[in-house]
Parts: C-alpha cells; sequence; structure tokens
C-alpha cells in the first residue's frame, strides 16, 4: 500500500509534517495517538498513568498493528517502535521516514513529558529515552530526513519531492 509513516521523539513534528504532507500530496492523515486515545477514551498520559506503562505500549502495538489505510500519511507516537508487530505491519503497508533531530532540539521543544503522555520508565531522562530510541528509529526507516535548522516546509518540500518521483 502505499502510505507514509512518519517516526521519530515526540517533539520531532510528525504530526505537523504528516498534516501539511498530506495535503500537499493529496492524501489522507491519521495520527495514531489519536486512534489510541479515541479508542480507549483517554489522553495518552491518562492511559500511562491508570494502566500503566506495559500496557500503555502493549495497547500502542495492538492499536498500530491494525491500521488498514491506503493513501495516508499516518503520524505515529514516538515510543510505536518498541512494538514489533506495529512496526512490522506499518513497514508492510508503507515507507517508514524517520524525522530525526539532534537531542537539544528536541530538548528545547518538549514541556512537560508526563503531560504530553511520553512512554518512558521513571526515573529515566530524555537523554537516556533519545539514547534507547534512536537506534530504534535507525533500524525501522527506510528514508532518513534530518530535520536539524529545517523548517516544516522544508522538509515537506523534501519529501514530496521523493514520493512524487514514485
Amino acid at each position: 500500500m502505499n502510505n507514509i509513516v512518519l517516526i521519530g521523539m515526540p517533539g520531532c513534528g510528525k504530526s505537523t509534517v504528516g498534516v501539511v504532507l498530506a495535503k500537499r500530496l493529496g492524501m489522507d492523515f491519521t495520527d495514531s495517538d489519536l486512534l489510541i486515545q479515541k479508542k480507549y477514551k483517554e489522553t495518552l498520559s491518562s492511559i500511562i498513568d491508570n494502566k500503566g506503562l506495559k500496557e500503555f505500549l502493549r495497547i500502542e502495538d495492538e492499536v498500530n498493528g491494525e491500521i488498514e489505510t491506503d493513501n495516508t500519511v499516518i503520524a505515529t507516537g514516538g515510543s510505536v517502535v518498541y512494538g514489533k508487530n506495529a512496526m512490522e505491519h506499518l513497514k508492510s503497508i508503507g515507507t517508514v521516514v524517520y524525522l530525526k533531530l539532534d537531542y537539544n532540539v528536541i530538548k528545547s521543544r518538549l514541556g512537560d513529558l508526563k503531560k504530553r503522555g511520553v512512554a518512558m520508565e521513571k526515573g529515566m531522562s530524555l537523554q537516556d529515552l533519545y539514547t534507547e530510541r534512536t537506534p530504534l528509529y535507525e533500524k525501522y526507516a527506510d528514508i532518513t530526513v534530518e530535520c536539524n535548522r529545517k523548517q516544516i516546509r522544508q522538509i515537506v518540500e523534501m519529501l514530496a519531492l521523493h514520493f512524487e518521483e514514485q
């Protein structure tokens, strides 16, 4: 299927780039975090608080593994790469694009991680999370886009040109 799946750290711009890219390419847009919230009728942070991190990751893996769509830009949650089932499924239905940003840029963009619903172990720092996830993003990515010092429109234009050529 011809979907575009965006992965990367919280704050890297998956949802923003996704919406604009979908408009630019005439595609649909889906945010998998919103699919989780809709299905469970709770915010991500509430699910993590009430059910625990392990259960949240199971839910995220399940919901992302069930996405059936075509001609859609899919923005995923930053922790989607912990779900082997979800990532295998997403790779089978589209091209996985890693929006890569340096740690310091991510740190400057993020506010309260707890309110944002970032899936991370208690006591873990943002630096720990970045270090843990980066190899997973690189492992699953079909395409890596270096987003440092680039505006949203530049990232969208690069991706649009790439996918229009296919």
